[in-house]
């Protein structure tokens, strides 16, 4: 009974992530083409709608807000509105938690983490895995961090939290990992990533 059992979980394992992405890209597509396909068919003539309008749109816009997020203003007017959405208790987590996720995918990681790193914290023999996030504490407080400090994130698994540490430079060592990989290892509890995953 226990091989059957692991067969199937093996077989779940290796199907699942691959039925949750066509799953959410089916969602998407559909959700993209039923809103705007219905706002397309009442404002073009027949003539000019067709099946996957309202997906191709959709897409076409998508790409329009990731053109025009590159302007100040509207990066602004996003922060703002996020900002006003992490003021809501349940709508904070979940918006979080989404956010977080689709960042690491995009690369904002590139922008947000300069690498990764392994920490050694003084009276532990273990390791974490952290990203480095400034080096450079010019117009700070001279008391969060000088000199041979670096600022070091600790995300905890599952994307609950984390912690900023001010330590010195040579309480860090490099990681032989993509910050995507790194990431990935960190958010899975360390189950997922490997070195040369792509």
């Amino acid at each position: 009974m226990k091989g059957i059992t692991r067969t199937f979980l093996t077989g779940l394992a290796a199907i699942l992530p691959l039925l949750v992405t066509i799953v959410l890209l089916l969602w998407l597509g559909n959700t993209l083409e039923n809103l705007l396909g219905a706002v397309l068919q009442w404002v073009l003539p027949d003539i000019l709608y067709f099946p996957g309008l309202g997906l191709v749109t959709g897409l076409g816009l998508i790409f329009v807000l990731g053109l025009l997020m590159r302007a100040y203003v509207v990066q602004g007017i996003f922060n703002w509105v996020e900002g006003w959405m992490q003021r809501i208790p349940v709508v904070k987590t979940i918006h979080g938690t989404v956010r977080d996720v689709t960042r690491l995918f995009s690369s904002d990681i590139q922008k947000r983490f300069g690498e990764a790193v392994l920490v050694t914290l003084p009276g532990l023999e273990g390791k974490l895995v952290g990203f480095v996030t400034r080096e450079d504490f010019t117009g700070l407080p001279d008391n969060l961090g000088g000199k041979g400090m670096i600022a070091v994130y600790l995300p905890m698994s599952y994307q609950i939290g984390g912690y900023t540490l001010m330590l010195p430079r040579e309480r860090v060592e490099p990681l032989d990992l993509s910050l995507e990989d790194a990431m990935r290892y960190t958010l899975t509890a360390g189950v997922s990533a490997h070195k040369n995953d792509d």
